[in-house]
């Protein structure tokens, strides 16, 4: 298959190398000339079937093309479309909010996706063609608007990576990432920020401060575009998680502290401790939107697409798991 990537940082360097390892041609296109020349120079250096090209435009990018990935990040968005004007072929994109680039894509056949394999790191140095085994990577469906044929040739796509391809409608899935990623990332900020005046805590910080701000390190200008991209999602998300450290805080007022914050500490210690899901029932589903979403509702996702039988292979996570 034929696939263009439009830019080369942590998440489109790894699609290029992933798909490119699997025999798929790839072309890819950076605004950084440097960025370009880096992509090109490791081409070189693997073995002739897994190599990609590497063009200095964005048209000579997606000529071709049957699927284009747009891998910038949102605010870039609707300047790379407007050189992408008249093409006609597939596009997904990777970017962590779904509804505002949902929006701009009135034009063109579109199916948005996600990958939730990113870290504190980026640009194409760091790019890994065995980023996406095992992780989950949303692809949206839209009852009534999204084309299935489509999808499922994007599903086929992705778990050929090695991804749970998991369903879901954009509103969908930037309210689930809200809570799951970007107030994260908000928190590990605000957690980080507090230690730069201090060096005694900075020395003692070790496995909770790491784990708790490691996203921290990620580009400002990433985060933010994140974060408030999806601002009408992170809202919410992060009133919910004020209220809750409000209430620990007011534990601690208490006469007795200790008891005050068992009970609120109890279910968070039970949720963290029941995940990640793991696989629970396996089972072949039809073709259907209203099917797969219903999958992706209850946490499940695809391992597989069998498009001449029209099935996808199906897994739920197990259900009643024991946390202790």
């Amino acid at each position: 298959m034929d696939v263009a990537v439009i830019g080369l940082g942590l998440i489109g360097g790894s699609v290029l190398r992933a798909l490119a390892a699997r025999g798929h041609r790839l072309v890819g296109f950076d605004a950084d000339p440097a960025t370009r020349a880096t992509a090109r120079t490791a081409s070189a250096r693997v073995a002739s079937g897994s190599r990609w090209q590497v063009v200095g435009k964005i048209q000579d990018a997606i000529a071709g093309a049957e699927i284009v990935v747009l891998a910038v990040p949102l605010p870039a968005l609707p300047g790379v479309l407007r050189e992408m004007s008249g093409y006609r072929g597939l596009i997904t994109d990777v970017t962590s909010v779904k509804g505002p680039v949902r929006d701009l894509m009135t034009d063109f056949a579109y199916v948005g996706s996600h990958p939730m394999a990113g870290r504190e790191t980026s640009g194409f140095g760091v790019s890994d063609p065995a980023l996406f085994d095992g992780c989950a990577w949303v692809l949206c469906l839209e009852p009534g608007e999204t084309s299935m044929p489509d999808w499922l040739m994007l599903a086929e796509l992705w778990t050929g990576l090695g991804a749970r391809v998991v369903p879901a409608t954009a509103g969908d899935h930037d309210a689930a990432v809200a809570t799951v990623s970007h107030v994260p990332h908000l928190l590990a900020a605000a957690m980080a920020g507090t230690v730069g005046g201090d060096p005694l805590a900075a020395t003692l910080a070790a496995g909770s401060f790491r784990d708790g701000t490691r996203v921290a390190a990620t580009r400002p200008e990433l985060t933010a575009a994140m974060c408030g991209g999806n601002a009408a999602a992170v809202r919410p998300a992060l009133d919910a998680v004020a209220a809750a450290v409000a209430g620990l805080r007011a534990a601690l007022d208490e006469p007795d502290p200790v008891a005050a914050l068992l009970p609120l500490l109890a279910p968070a210690s039970v949720a963290r401790s029941a995940w990640p899901p793991v696989p629970g029932d396996r089972a072949e589903l039809p073709i259907r939107a209203d099917v797969l979403l219903r999958l992706g509702r209850v946490g499940g996702w695809i391992t597989a697409v069998d498009r001449g039988r029209r099935k996808v292979l199906a897994m739920r996570p197990e259900t009643g798991r024991n946390s202790s």
